[in-house]
């Protein structure tokens, strides 16, 4: 499985941080049972068969009362993804491709320069309503403590407090 190197997607906080969001949303958490690091989970535990597009699959989860087509590492619905996926070009559903979509939904929430500089807490703050599962998010779904996303960022080797 190839994905975008830290250099890449700009550097090991940003890396890091997309680390954290996989641990977040419960894609790469060691509770799935995926072996690609969560790119081939859809909302509710299924699995991709491959990865040649988003799989625009609507989930009920009865728990929030809400349906999802959340799918990917990263939970993109099928409406952000053909969104991101036109704005990149993206070739596919697969893990590039979703990293880049990753780091473009960074840049536009304006967290990835404070994930760049070390402002952990700031970056979580303002990817909160692009991330459902990030703290003060509000979208009445499980949402992380910052404390524990703190840990999980840390060691994916993300630094806090300064660039890295």
């Amino acid at each position: 499985m190839t994905r975008l190197a830290a250099e890449q997607c700009g550097g090991r906080n940003v890396a890091a941080f997309m680390d954290m969001l996989a641990f977040a949303e419960g894609t790469d958490n060691g509770r799935q049972k995926t072996n690609d690091h969560g790119y081939d989970v859809q909302v509710g535990g299924n699995l991709l068969t491959d990865y040649a597009t988003h799989p625009r699959e609507p989930v009920y989860l009865p728990r929030y009362g809400i349906t999802s087509t959340a799918a990917g590492r990263y939970q993109f619905t099928a409406h952000t993804w053909d969104e991101m996926a036109a704005r990149l070009a993206l070739p596919d559903f697969g893990p590039v491709s979703q990293d880049r979509a990753c780091v473009q939904l960074l840049r536009r929430c304006g967290a990835y320069p404070l994930i760049r500089a070390g402002q952990f807490d700031d970056a979580v703050h303002m990817a909160r309503k692009t991330w459902a599962s990030l703290p003060g998010a509000g979208y009445g779904q499980r949402e992380q403590r910052i404390e524990a996303l703190r840990v999980v960022y840390r060691r994916a080797g993300g630094v806090i407090g300064r660039p890295a």
